[in-house]
């Protein structure tokens, strides 16, 4: 799945949907895809910092608690653990529970998708 945001609100969210409608009638054969739709541009940015898409890129490679994330990092674990929950809220990382032996369960940070589309319209 591919994970798609964009920053040109209400119009384009709608201008998008009757789009897929259209092809979805047509017959067309439509991918599954998620889509974040930010008002103006600025929501995005305070989304996207520089920290998280870090985090986002270092989770894409390697399956990492939060814990071993801030190591990795070379950051504080209350800050990515904050970083974490914020990406989570908006559907692009997921935490997955896996057993650690003789510690009981960790999760595990993983995002959504493979890959992030971002445009914004300035």
């Amino acid at each position: 799945m591919k994970v798609k945001v964009f920053t040109d609100g209400f119009e384009g969210h709608v201008r998008r949907s009757l789009d897929r409608t259209r092809r979805r009638e047509a017959g067309e054969r439509l991918e599954p895809e998620k889509i974040i739709t930010f008002g103006d541009p600025m929501m995005m940015f305070e989304l996207m910092t520089v920290q998280r898409l870090r985090l986002f890129q270092t989770a894409r490679k390697k399956k990492l608690s939060i814990s071993a994330l801030a190591v990795e990092l070379g950051r504080n674990r209350g800050s990515v653990t904050r970083d974490v929950n914020k990406l989570k809220q908006f559907g692009l990382i997921r935490l997955r529970e896996e057993t650690n032996r003789g510690h009981g369960i960790v999760q595990i940070v993983e995002p959504v998708a493979k890959k992030i589309e971002m445009r914004a319209e300035l």
